[in-house]
């Protein structure tokens, strides 16, 4: 092997690699990128950096995404203008990525719409028009919109696949999950390895790592032939990363992917594909009683991992929902 072959060169020819990150520099740097992946809380942490003068990076971006909410608030009646603001701003700070990628933008629907499928079909629709809105000659096709793993939310994700708008169902902690976003027709979904507070909350440890979830998924998905694929997401080291070369899919945020690129593959000790080896003859779970049945996945849903699972998404929704609220107060001030 090469010395001057790194980790991220290894988990490039094993996985697509995505940049879960609104920071453009990141895939001038270390692109191209397959997707481009983003939430509330990447958009407001983006949206507030500051240069090295102190003055906020992006602060004609948001003047402009505030003008354009102004000047088309009559064409969404109901949605306020601080919303349509957000919207605008997570749209523009995508569109500087594009060039550096090869598949799809990412953009979440508003947190607050979780439980509410027909909010996020309408969510969903505004985002890919604003795409097209901003920047005419791109083509919409290659927007993906991330939605919250409820039943509300899958279901939207299976109205907007057929109207031809590829999804990714997000906040992902369980098979129960996995084998309704098939059954819906998602493009993708996103397991969360780790539960969404560890990147918030420094003391929090979480104790319930997905990688079984993860891999018991993607063999799911083999298994019975679906075309949605798994894409990894909420992971705090290389470690873990390179655990999962040979996922379909992969994003990885700005830091890991330095460390990556920075890492010799020759050096490296630690183990390369785990989570995919060994099960193949795992067996499948059958889902088919409840895909169909709303009291019977969310019951399945709620006793699934002994709760864990939907404290788990419970608690990533609180926290998209507190950046949604920061992001609208962004536009407001």
């Amino acid at each position: 092997m090469s010395s001057q072959e790194t980790l991220l060169d290894v988990l490039r020819s094993r996985t697509a690699v995505d940049c879960d990150t609104f920071d453009v520099e990141v895939p001038k740097r270390l692109g191209p990128f397959v997707d481009c992946t983003s939430n509330q809380a990447i958009a407001y942490h983006e949206l507030i950096r500051l240069d090295e003068h102190g003055k906020p990076v992006h602060a004609q971006l948001i003047q402009d995404a505030i003008d354009y909410a102004l000047s088309k608030r009559s064409s969404y009646p109901g949605v306020g203008a601080e919303e349509l603001a957000v919207e605008a701003m997570m749209v523009k700070l995508a569109l500087r990525i594009v060039p550096y990628l090869k598949g799809y933008s990412h953009i979440q629907t508003n947190p607050r719409y979780s439980y509410d499928k027909q909010k996020t079909i309408e969510n969903a629709k505004r985002i890919v028009a604003i795409f097209k809105d901003l920047d005419p000659a791109y083509d919409a096709r290659r927007v993906c919109i991330k939605i919250p793993s409820t039943w509300e939310g899958l279901q939207a994700c299976r109205e907007l696949e057929t109207q031809g708008i590829a999804t990714l169902a997000t906040t992902m902690f369980c098979l129960e999950q996995a084998a309704l976003a098939a059954h819906v027709g998602c493009t993708y979904i996103a397991p969360y390895i780790n539960e969404l507070r560890v990147h918030f909350d420094e003391n929090y440890v979480g104790q319930h790592k997905a990688f079984d979830f993860c891999g018991s998924a993607q063999r799911y998905y083999e298994k019975i032939g679906s075309r949605t694929r798994v894409l990894p997401a909420s992971l705090t080291s290389i470690q873990e990363i390179m655990k999962l070369a040979g996922a379909h899919h992969i994003t990885v945020a700005p830091d890991l992917l330095t460390k990556l690129a920075e890492t010799p593959a020759d050096s490296w000790e630690g183990e390369t594909g785990s989570v995919f080896k060994g099960k193949a003859e795992e067996e499948a779970g059958n889902y088919s009683d409840i895909v169909e049945d709303e009291s019977a996945w969310r019951l399945a849903f709620t006793r699934s991992q002994e709760g864990r699972a939907e404290v788990k998404i419970i608690q990533a929704i609180n926290i998209f929902c507190d950046k949604q609220v920061g992001l609208e107060g962004l536009a407001r001030r």
